[in-house]
């Protein structure tokens, strides 16, 4: 298993999610300094709102920059016969015996990434599954409650 190939996909994913984010700025932004938006009455808010979606899409910007600055100074590391934890590749089994990959990534939890055809999901220790998961072994069972429902699953790799 090479990490190095996830990280890598995981790198690409987020300056994609990057770009788009920062078209989308650019387009916020040009609709509020459009001639178009001027207010014409008092109760006119269009201007106001396009300002309000361009301060909202520059915030996002600068958090797609710090997750990508986050996994480019990622250090990956094994994690054979140790606790799950940031960094470490999971492969879990649920209850009908499909198997789920997981990336325990420090942030942008629910991204997805392809590793040998099969998707692999990011998710954070702060995620109600990566709660239940940090700290267990290969081979430990776990169970994730969430509102009236639960989950048992079974960790067969931690890499």
């Amino acid at each position: 298993m090479d990490k190095q190939i996830i990280t890598a996909a995981i790198i690409s994913a987020l300056e994609a999610k990057l770009s788009i984010a920062l078209a989308a700025t650019q387009r916020a932004i040009d609709a509020a300094t459009d001639e178009e938006t001027v207010p014409e009455h008092k109760y006119d808010t269009l201007a106001l709102e396009a300002s309000y979606l361009a301060h909202g899409q520059a915030m996002r910007v600068q958090e797609c920059e710090q997750e990508l600055n986050v996994f480019r100074n990622l250090k990956v590391r094994s994690f054979e016969e140790q606790a799950i934890a940031v960094g470490a590749y999971v492969e879990l089994e649920d209850e009908q015996e499909v198997l789920k990959r997981f990336f325990i990534s420090p942030c942008a939890g629910g991204l997805e990434v392809s590793y040998q055809n099969h998707p692999v999901y990011l998710l954070t220790t702060l995620s109600p599954l990566g709660k239940v998961l940090k700290g267990k072994l290969e081979g430990d069972e776990v169970l994730l409650s969430i509102a009236d429902k639960s989950m048992t699953y079974q960790v067969v790799t931690v890499r």
